[in-house]
């Protein structure tokens, strides 16, 4: 047990260490300013070329959605995610150990060239992302959680990170072993996160792009701002367009849907009207009894 507590303890000093030495030396792998550029450049652009013209440059939720990228990106991890994360690691490396494992790296690609490493986890954890995706929107109890994404009502970059927590948690743990079986350093996972940061905050941002035939590719603005359509058609009633930076994923498995230019349909899910607008109701939502049993 003591080898665990130190593990918590050693997590929280670590990473406040960190995110103040992100804060103090700025670099080019700095997660912080790296965030920060890429929103400021997004919103530059939803300012100058808006798809809705009509939506304010501070629209509806945009503070709201300005501090679930700082909690989400930051915060949550110093409040415990860090350290439960660290101590949940060591754990199943242990469960491992008395099975006599001490490696689950089955496919070393540190011999392959940079660019296909990247390719390789991109591909990879954009698919899992993508199962994930679906499964929040199919279970009735994910559902719970991943409303709070869904209750943006005006759409723009930041609206990326308007997230429970749990998503974290749920994404992060469906992932680690199928990307811990493939020998990835921290380099490579910087580059593919940042990137599909960048995808994320366009995917929601105000500007009408759907990148030409490139868009049967990746996931765009246009295809996007269906998935958060309030009203879902019949036969698609857990909802539509799951990817996440890629839109392959949708046309293989025959879950597109873009049926005309969605510029101005009404954002959020049945129901919403209810639904709180705050940081910490909305934390608090999934958890309460009632409100689960309402979606049973």
């Amino acid at each position: 047990m003591e080898k665990y507590f130190n593990i918590i303890v050693n997590s929280f000093t670590g990473y406040f260490n960190y995110l103040v030495n992100e804060i103090s030396n700025p670099s080019w792998t700095n997660y912080f300013y790296w965030l920060i550029g890429l929103s400021l450049l997004v919103w530059i652009l939803e300012i100058i070329i808006p798809w809705r013209k009509d939506q304010k440059v501070f629209r509806k939720g945009f503070w709201l959605d300005t501090f679930y990228i700082l909690f989400n990106f930051f915060l949550f991890s110093l409040v415990g995610y860090n350290a439960i994360s660290n101590v949940a690691v060591e754990l199943f490396n242990d469960f491992l150990g008395i099975f006599g494992v001490t490696n689950i790296i089955a496919v070393e690609v540190q011999d392959f060239p940079v660019w296909g490493q990247l390719l390789i986890m991109f591909v990879i954890a954009d698919f899992i992302q993508w199962n994930v995706h679906r499964q929040l929107h199919k279970q009735p109890w994910l559902w719970e959680f991943h409303k709070v994404h869904h209750s943006v009502k005006e759409m723009g970059f930041a609206a990326q990170f308007r997230f429970h927590f749990m998503e974290t948690i749920i994404y992060k743990s469906v992932q680690y072993i199928p990307l811990a079986m493939i020998g990835f350093g921290i380099q490579e996972f910087f580059v593919v996160h940042m990137f599909a940061v960048f995808i994320g905050h366009l995917n929601h941002a105000n500007v009408g792009w759907n990148y030409g035939v490139f868009g049967y590719l990746l996931n765009n603005p246009k295809m996007h701002i269906w998935h958060h359509s309030k009203a879902l058609p019949e036969d698609r009633p857990n909802g539509m367009n799951f990817g996440l930076s890629l839109s392959i994923w949708d046309y293989l498995f025959g879950t597109a849907y873009i049926p005309q230019e969605g510029k101005n349909i009404e954002l959020g899910f049945e129901g919403d009207e209810e639904f709180p607008e705050d940081f910490k109701s909305q934390m608090t939502f999934p958890f309460k009894k009632d409100n689960t049993q309402k979606s049973t």
